[in-house]
């Protein structure tokens, strides 16, 4: 099953469409995948590729405008959680050096009658572009279907039952983001754009960047290249997932370095989904996954509480 992406690829139609015996194949696919290395190639995701090509563009025209034209659309007090946030700002937790990027994050639209809504921002629209605004709405609902499906195959994978994340995410904190990382000018305080780091949430749906550079931290602490095919996705856990299942499901290190210096003159743009659960979600370790050979590694925390203490520790939030 390994690829010459060093990651396995799996098939969520076989999840989506097929019979029973292709169904079950594919749970245990991507279980293994999220337990032996915390990164899978997923193709047959039901992402219209449309879709992800338009918001590539209207990505690309939007950090083209002028700087100050985006830093109207730079909300204080939202902690980066909705519209843009300038080059510099955001960092490792483990690093004092900011990542050579800047983003727009689009949030989640709830709907119905529900009263999380209270605990949401407006999304920002940009007035100069409204299909970039409109395109990411529509991308972020296809992403959240596509994010669904997989939990549903890693809860059963767990033997939680196929429903178990599906209030859990159901108006979930979720985030699209889209990240430029402009063309490199001088000598940069360090080779990398994005230093090593685990996300926060459940788990990344990400469709290719324009430029190569994502970079996976193996077992052996070896970086490998992660590349994935056209029309694939690549998902990976995050520390929310992790968390719950005690370290059976694994969040893997993970950085975006620079390309080689004939190649500095190339920005680069990624579109990654964050999916979040909603802040009530209880992130206590599974009982199954607690056993002799691995106690108990965590505290229990909410969602929320969890994004908080993160959100502060990246130079988000103050």
């Amino acid at each position: 099953m390994a690829s010459k992406r060093n990651i396995p690829v799996v098939d969520l139609s076989k999840f989506v469409h097929g019979n029973e015996a292709e169904r079950a194949e594919f749970v245990q696919e991507l279980g293994q995948a999220f337990h032996n290395i915390g990164f899978v190639g997923v193709k047959n995701h039901g992402i219209p590729k449309a879709l992800i090509d338009k918001f590539y563009s209207t990505s690309k025209s939007f950090f083209g405008l002028p700087v100050g034209t985006k830093r109207q659309y730079e909300i204080a007090g939202l902690a980066g959680q909705r519209g843009y946030t300038s080059f510099g700002k955001e960092h490792a937790k483990q690093s004092e050096v900011a990542d050579l990027k800047e983003f727009f994050q689009i949030g989640q639209t709830v709907a119905d009658d529900d009263p999380i809504k209270s605990e949401y921002p407006d999304n920002v629209a940009v007035t100069e572009m409204p299909d970039f605004t409109n395109t990411g709405t529509s991308l972020y609902s296809a992403f959240e279907e596509a994010g669904a499906h997989l939990l549903k195959a890693i809860a059963i994978y767990l033997d939680l039952g196929e429903n178990y994340f599906d209030d859990k995410i159901h108006n979930g904190n979720s985030i699209l983001r889209a990240i430029h990382y402009p063309p490199i000018t001088k000598e940069p305080d360090s080779a990398i754009r994005a230093e090593q780091h685990e996300d926060i949430n459940l788990i990344t749906l990400l469709v290719g960047a324009s430029a190569g550079g994502l970079q996976l931290l193996n077992m052996d602490d070896e970086w490998m290249p992660i590349t994935p095919e056209e029309d694939e996705i690549v998902i990976n856990v995050g520390d929310m997932l992790q968390r719950l299942t005690n370290n059976y499901l694994k969040s893997t290190t993970h950085r975006v370095v620079n390309p080689p210096r004939e190649m500095w003159h190339l920005p680069r743009l990624s579109i990654p989904f964050f999916l979040h659960p909603r802040s009530t979600m209880d992130l206590t370790c599974l009982d199954k996954c607690v056993t002799n050979d691995n106690p108990l590694h965590y505290e229990p925390i909410t969602a929320g509480e969890y994004l908080d203490e993160r959100l502060r520790e990246i130079g988000l939030k103050k």
